[in-house]
This record gives C-alpha cells, sequence and structure tokens, in this order.
C-alpha cells in the first residue's frame, strides 16, 4: 500500500474525506442554536446557508480527467523526492529567545509560527510526513516543515480552522500537547472540542462565529473566531457536523488574519474587514485550487486570494496553503507564478501580497 501511485492515494483520501458529501449522517449538534443561520440540528453550513457539497458524479469525473491528463502537474524540479522550492533554515535560536520582536514564520502548508510580545502561536501544526488518517499511505509532503516540532519554541496558543487532515493532524496536536511546560491551550471550532476530548486533550477553547476570548497571557490581546466558506469531515459519516473558519488576532500593537481554508465568500470577508480590521498582517490561501469547477466552491485561486486581501483591509499579506501536499491539479509552485500576475491585473502593489520562501520569518515589529 505504501507504493500506491500518488494518485490512487489522493482518490482514497477524496474518497474518505470529500466523499462523504454523498453519505449520510446521524448525528446531532450539540451546539444548535435555531437563531443562527450556519447552524443545523445536525451540524453547520456556510453563512448563506448552504453546504459544500459534490455528488459522487463529479467526483468520478475529476478522477477521470486526473488520470488521463496524468495530473497533478508537476513543479518544475524535484530534490530528493521533495518539490524543488528553496527551504530557509529558522534561527530557532531567535525563535526561542525571542520575547519582545513580532515575527511570523512560514512552516509550511497553513502552519504558521506567529510571535507577539513573548506570545507564541501556532496556526494549522502539521508536522507529519502525510496529510491521512495513517502515515503508511495518503498524500505524502513534497516539502518537509521548515523547522523540526522538537525545535519550536515553547507554544502558548494553537489556532485550528477545521478538522480535515492538512490542517488538523492528531500526531501533531497530541506532541504539542505534551510539550515540557505543560500544553498550549488549543482554540478550535465548535465540535472539533469533541475530537480533542476525545484523545485526552484537555486545555481546550471551542468557538462559534465571531466568538471572542481575551487572552490572559497578554493584555489586551483579543482571539475571534470568524467566517470562512469551506466544510468539514474526518470520515465518511461526520460530514459538517463540526464548524470550520478563520481567525483574527488583534493586541495593542498587531492584528493578524488567518483565513485557514475557505473560498469566496465576499460578505464573510467584507465584514471581517468592517468589524475586525484592518490588518497588519494576512494570511491567506493560495493552492489548490484547480480544476475550478470542482474546487471553487471550497478554495480560492490567487484571484480571489487577492480579493480577499482587499476585502479585509490587510496592509500586507503572506500566501499560504501551497507547496506541501498535492491535493489539486495545478503544480505546487503555480502560485509563485499566479499570484503576482493577479495582483497586477488587479492593480495592487506586488509588495503587498507576497508567497515567502519555506521557513522564512519575517520580523514585523
Amino acid at each position: 500500500m505504501s507504493r500506491l501511485r500518488p494518485s490512487i492515494a489522493l482518490a482514497l483520501l477524496v474518497a474518505l474525506i470529500a466523499g462523504a458529501g454523498f453519505a449520510g449522517c446521524s448525528s446531532t449538534n450539540p451546539y444548535y442554536a435555531p437563531e443562527k443561520i450556519h447552524h443545523r440540528p445536525d451540524g453547520f453550513v456556510n453563512s448563506d446557508g448552504q453546504q459544500v457539497s459534490k455528488p459522487f458524479s463529479m467526483l468520478l469525473r475529476w478522477w477521470r480527467e486526473r488520470w488521463s491528463q496524468g495530473l497533478p502537474a508537476a513543479p518544475a524540479q524535484f530534490v530528493q523526492g521533495y518539490g524543488g522550492f528553496e527551504v530557509r533554515t529558522p534561527d530557532v535560536e531567535m525563535l526561542r529567545d525571542n520575547r519582545t520582536r513580532t515575527t511570523v514564520t512560514w512552516v509550511g502548508h497553513a502552519t504558521l509560527l506567529v510571535q507577539v510580545d513573548g506570545l507564541n502561536i501556532l496556526t494549522d501544526p502539521h508536522f507529519s510526513e502525510r496529510a491521512f488518517p495513517v502515515q503508511w499511505m495518503g498524500p505524502r509532503r513534497r516539502v518537509p516543515p521548515a523547522m523540526p516540532l522538537g525545535a519550536l519554541p515553547r507554544i502558548d496558543l494553537v489556532v485550528i480552522s477545521h478538522n480535515h487532515y492538512d490542517h488538523l493532524d492528531r500526531d501533531t496536536v497530541l506532541a504539542l500537547n505534551r510539550q515540557p511546560g505543560g500544553p498550549p491551550l488549543f482554540a478550535v471550532p465548535l465540535g472539533v472540542d469533541l475530537w480533542m476530548r476525545d484523545q485526552g486533550i484537555s486545555n481546550v477553547r471551542r468557538f462559534d462565529w465571531w466568538d471572542m476570548f481575551r487572552l490572559p497571557q497578554l493584555p489586551g490581546a483579543e482571539l475571534h473566531f470568524v467566517p470562512a466558506k469551506h466544510w468539514s469531515s474526518r470520515t465518511p459519516f461526520d460530514r459538517n457536523t463540526t464548524l470550520w473558519g478563520g481567525w483574527v488576532l488583534r493586541t495593542p500593537g498587531f492584528s493578524f488574519y488567518f483565513a485557514g481554508d475557505t473560498g469566496w465568500s465576499p460578505a464573510d470577508f467584507e465584514a471581517i474587514g468592517a468589524r475586525l480590521g484592518p490588518f497588519d498582517l494576512a494570511a491567506i490561501p493560495v493552492g489548490a485550487y484547480e480544476p475550478r469547477w470542482f474546487m471553487g466552491e471550497q478554495h480560492v485561486d490567487p484571484t480571489e486570494a487577492v480579493l480577499i486581501h482587499r476585502a479585509v483591509r490587510a496592509r500586507r499579506s503572506v500566501g499560504i496553503h501551497w507547496g506541501a501536499f498535492e491535493l489539486t491539479d495545478e503544480p505546487l509552485d503555480a502560485p509563485i507564478g499566479a499570484l503576482p500576475a493577479a495582483l497586477d491585473a488587479a492593480g495592487v502593489p506586488r509588495e503587498q501580497f507576497e508567497v515567502w520562501k519555506h521557513g522564512e520569518t519575517r520580523v514585523l515589529r
């Protein structure tokens, strides 16, 4: 099984996760609030009242196209089985000792290490080899994490956008829960707290959209959970039984928006910008978007990522959710060229929205 072709392994992943779109669900929503439009008795929907749904016929069409066209297309080169991207080695000693500077390090995919006023935060931490329920098959990393899990400074806060395997990795969160000095606080969407409890993780706070929590470690710091257009599932039987969304961190001197994983939803992003913006930095997905007829509901492309950048009123943005896992049809390195082209077309200066090198740290304040 470990020698399965990537296309077959990916098909199995989609069958397990995306295939939940045509599977029934008998679960009830313990957090159901009938006055909230995104709540349903059996789970959650997007802010327009709709679910992202893919009938099995669409799934089969995608598989046939991928197989016949030899997709996903390869990036320019591979080095020892990994994508041939420049991977920088973060200054681990500086990151561990930092207590005053605001820094952001792109570890890879949707994982960022954010440091602000001595607080260490991880977004959607994923340090495993594969994005799959088991580590002997499924989508394998084409670029390793820029730093090993054990090299991180002690993490104070982990934010999880949703429960898909490339964003919520069991081995990683269990390791973080065992870190020296005590576990971080895990901030998670409604329903993911129950999964965390089942893993033996207790330092968890659950959030609905627009919930706010004041972080006790940093006076004046607020954590907000905000809407996204997506869906959730870890098995064929739990489709949309847990919520999904993005995160906003606001401190007296720095504001940060992490979009997580999302399709384009102008009303959501305009509301985020109006209520909580502007942002000093936004982390916005720019990868895993082809073919549009299949991925468009759930994943933005670079053109739509630029629209998010504008709608949330970000001063600067970094492109995430690319360059690690071959989840869709475009080459892993496609955003490197596609994002600047989208910025030029929209009349947005390129320096406002960039893709960073894997492992790159930016000192922002």
